[in-house]
Formats: structure tokens, sequence, C-alpha cells
């Protein structure tokens, strides 16, 4: 059996309101480059066939970057919500992806992955039909609120993880998954609950705790220092 190829989605469509910033923060500054083209530079070490990038329709930021990747770029619009973005994604990809090829989605506005995670994530994806994601165990008390902000119920944290990206599974999986989520009207906010959805059980994998998803500016200021303290130690890789 021939080995299956390897192509990645970024969905980078969003305006990230939660930050309050004018710009999106894909494309603010971080460590020398913007978000978005430090997150392409990890991804560009799997040696993937191609890198899909979904983008708003009016985004005026993209043709501006200078992006250097030894990795095709393919740009495609982005859809209102994250499932349609992906799903245009594997619409963009599919004249050169074939139905058990991997397909790996990764948050633009994580830039902090590890090359050793990616790694681990394509073995265990590779292993299994149901695809596998990076993700952290809880390591605090959780805590369930009511309406009034008071605490009902203490949360048994034990088997909780916390989904990272990227997410990888079979192409035809993934776009099968999806299509079935939003032609039902369901929202799912990450590939993994599409393919749960379907039936399928992904593989956690242990990802690192400084693969941060950026979401506030405080974030944007750890990055930072995870992407110092990383290439300090050599461990980008």
């Amino acid at each position: 059996m021939s080995t299956p190829g390897l192509f990645v989605i970024v969905p980078a469509a969003g305006r990230g309101l939660r930050f309050g910033s004018a710009q999106p923060k894909q494309y603010l500054p971080l460590a020398g480059a913007p978000v978005l083209v430090q997150t392409l530079r990890r991804l560009d070490r799997l040696g993937a066939r191609a890198i899909a990038v979904g983008l708003s329709a009016e985004d005026p930021y993209w043709p501006r970057l200078h992006v250097s990747l030894a990795t095709p770029l393919v740009t495609f619009t982005g859809g209102a919500e994250r499932a349609l973005t992906v799903l245009n994604g594997l619409a963009a990809l599919s004249g050169q992806a074939r139905g058990d090829d991997l397909v790996f989605v990764h948050d633009a506005a994580r830039p902090c992955v590890r090359e050793a995670d990616l790694r681990r994530l394509y073995e265990a994806a590779i292993d299994t039909p149901d695809g596998a994601l990076l993700a952290r165990p809880v390591a605090d008390t959780v805590k369930r609120g009511g309406p009034a902000g008071e605490i009902t119920a203490t949360v048994d944290r034990r088997n909780l993880w916390l989904a990272q990206t990227p997410q990888a599974f079979r192409f035809d999986r993934l776009q099968a998954a999806l299509a079935g989520a939003v032609a039902a009207g369901e929202l799912v906010t990450d590939e993994a609950g599409a393919i749960e959805r379907a039936g399928g059980h992904p593989r956690l994998v242990a990802g690192s705790l400084d693969n941060i998803k950026i979401t506030t500016p405080e974030d944007l200021v750890l990055a930072e220092i995870y992407l110092a303290w990383q290439t300090s130690q050599h461990e980008g890789q």
C-alpha cells in the first residue's frame, strides 16, 4: 500500500474579535514576522504536498505578506464558520488529494507548535482510520458554573483533555463528516467533533503546553516568550 500524501489546511478567515484589535490577530507582529507567517513556517517543516490557507473575501493583508516556503501554497475563500472554511479548503485541494490522504487542520494563531509534536501526530493519524489530534490533559480543578456565576458542581478532571491543533484525518472521512454536520445545521467547533458526530473516536496525542492559541494580547506576549525559549533550546523542531 502506498504511503498517504499529506496536505495542510489553515483557516485564517477570522477577524479575531475577542482579541480587540482593528487588525486580525493572525497578521499582528510576532518575533519579527506576522503570526500567520510564523505558523506557516512551522507547518512548512512537515514536507506536505500543499498548504491551503483560507482567507476572508475582503482580506487586504495577505497580498502584503512575504511568505517564502518550500511547500506550495494554495489560497481559498473561507466561510462564515470554521467548518465551512475547512470544507472550502478540502474543495480547493480536491484536484491534488486522494481520498485516503491525510489532512492536517491547524489554527492560524498557533505559531508555537513543535515539529516533534507534528511528527508524533502524523504517526498516530496514519495508524488509525478515525484520525488524531494534539491535546493536553486538564491539570486544573474544573468547576461548572450556574447562571448567576455560582458553582453548581466540581467536575472530575480525570480523562478530560483540552483540544489543540493540528487535527489530522483522512481526506474523504473529514469531508464527509463536516458536510454531514453542516447539512444537519450542527455547529462543530473543531474537526474532531465532526468525526465524533459521525461515530468515530479520534486518538488523543499529548501535545506541548507551549502550543498555545493566541486569543488575547497576553497570549501574544506569551507566544513571543515561548518562541524565544524554543529557539534558545533548539526545541521549535
